[in-house]
């Protein structure tokens, strides 16, 4: 009797770990928002799913940064890291090696299903708005998408962490300023250390080659819906028609977008334009409405006199209706180049800091830079 009761408890056990396996799904963290937009989606519904751990908070340049010890802190919970790559964050490449050693990470930019292109050179882009590298092209990768630096691992790499649910799982809207994800975890990232070791504010990103604002390209962002549901479905097969289901619906919405910014921008074919950094070569090519220049040569380098002389200059002689600045650089070099040209200010930003965050975030970045740049070439 007293065996069989053993077994009981012991089956009843079991049981009851196989059920509570359900809910332990993946924890996720992420670089920029569209990322944490897009893996949001896949793991909508999901039982027992956290927040999505977003390394770089909305508003902020990704190209430098410092990250926070609540940022670091999503890295070191982390069984799963998608971010774009270390063309896009550089720093970022050390802190995902240190912090998150056993979690499975995907460049999303070296996927072999993502198209890619390269920078545009010099203050003016050529007549046809395009410029160099204006051909996306794939990349030849494993299946998995694994990034250049080979972080990947086995799926069952972090199987033996006790990941469960405390009290601290956090809203998607404010990944980082929850005081009881510093207090539970004595990271030792303080300010100087954030810049020494987990990230270096004012980095200089390199704007020449492949141009890693790949997420303004709806074709990029439906396969990598497809890319994070495969990886997630790895980790928890328990899921995985979960996130396949939420794949293909978010890749149904994302055209149902890219409908609806065709359908804004095509009233204003052939305006033009200049933007404040090529950032959006992606988003300009895909829906074939060019920008005609840049007035900085990259996201971390301010525009110097004889540029925005050369940019003022374009302006007027195309009759440029808009010049877009962004929230996180400068509004004075737009006001500079457009002073006295009757060309309007718009602001966008690739990022949209503004649009609330959770699964449809990805269609509404489509859609919200539509409207502005609509709203500016008008």
């Amino acid at each position: 009797m007293k065996m069989l009761r053993t077994c009981l408890v012991g089956t009843f056990a079991f049981s009851a770990s196989v059920q509570a396996g359900h809910s332990e799904v993946p924890r996720v963290a992420t670089d920029i928002a569209p990322v944490t937009g897009l893996v949001a989606r896949v793991m909508e519904g999901v039982p027992g799913a956290e927040p999505v751990g977003q390394v770089v908070r909305a508003g902020a340049s990704p190209h430098g940064y410092a990250m926070r010890p609540s940022e670091a802190a999503f890295l070191e919970q982390a069984d799963a890291v998608f971010w774009i790559g270390e063309t896009l964050t550089p720093w970022l490449d050390g802190s995902i090696e240190t912090l998150a050693p056993d979690a499975r990470v995907v460049g999303l930019l070296d996927a072999d299903v993502t198209e890619v292109m390269e920078f545009r050179e010099g203050a003016r882009f050529d007549h046809d708005g395009h410029g160099h590298g204006d051909e996306g092209h794939g990349h030849d990768h494993d299946e998995h998408a694994k990034d250049e630096h080979d972080h990947d691992h086995d799926e069952h790499a972090k199987d033996e962490h006790d990941h469960g649910h405390d009290e601290h799982a956090k809203d998607e809207h404010d990944h980082g300023d929850e005081e009881h994800a510093k207090d539970e975890h004595d990271h030792g990232h303080d300010e100087q250390a954030k810049e020494e070791g987990h990230g270096h504010e004012g980095h200089d990103h390199d704007h020449s080659g492949v141009d890693p604002h790949a997420w303004l390209d709806p074709d990029n962002g439906r396969a990598w819906l497809d890319v994070i549901a495969a990886e997630l479905s790895r980790l928890d097969p328990a899921n995985a028609e979960i996130y396949e289901a939420n794949a293909a619906a978010g890749k149904e919405e994302i055209t149902a977008a890219e409908a609806d910014v065709r359908a804004m921008l095509e009233p204003r074919s052939g305006a033009r334009f200049v933007v404040f950094h090529d950032a959006y070569h992606y988003f300009e090519h895909h829906f074939g409405f060019p920008a005609a220049g840049a007035i900085a040569d990259g996201d971390a380098a301010d525009p110097g006199p004889a540029r925005l002389e050369e940019i003022r200059n374009l302006i007027a002689d195309i009759g440029a209706t808009c010049a877009l600045a962004e929230p996180s650089h400068n509004p004075g070099f737009v006001e500079t180049v457009t002073d006295g040209t009757g060309a309007r200010i718009g602001m966008v930003d690739p990022l949209g800091f503004e649009i609330e965050m959770g699964p449809g975030y990805y269609p509404a970045l489509l859609r919200d830079m539509a409207e502005r740049l609509a709203e500016c070439t008008s």
